[in-house]
């Protein structure tokens, strides 16, 4: 599958090392959670990126919901606006590690990439 096709049928990406991340992450917690990932206002460019683990039951009709081999990302469809086409990466670096954000709708990022400007 190319990216753009997996873009239409996923409009949040996840690299291979991110999807261990979460499942490993998901475990920890003990449940079936999904990742819910959206934006808010505020951050040093005007928006920053929200990422965290829910119950599946929260999971409502405004919300996109993007299956990886079972395991669930949610993106309500006002963010979703924002975010579409995001690659989520995980890098385990000492320095610069963590989740990093590749957003093709930001015009500017700011230094720590939690947070951009459209």
């Amino acid at each position: 599958m190319t990216q753009a096709t997996d873009i239409q049928q996923r409009g949040i990406l996840l690299s291979e090392s991110a999807l261990r991340q979460v499942k490993s992450l998901q475990g920890k917690q003990g449940q079936d959670l999904c990742l819910r990932v959206g934006v808010r206002q505020g951050g040093c460019s005007g928006m920053s990126y929200m990422m965290d683990f829910e119950d599946t039951s929260k999971i409502t009709a405004q919300d996109d919901v993007f299956d990886y081999d079972g395991f669930k990302i949610v993106c309500d469809r006002k963010s979703l606006l924002y975010l579409y086409g995001l690659m989520l990466d995980y890098s385990d670096a000492m320095i610069g590690g963590g989740f990093q954000f590749t957003n093709p709708n930001a015009s500017q990022t700011c230094g720590c990439g939690k947070s951009f400007g459209v």
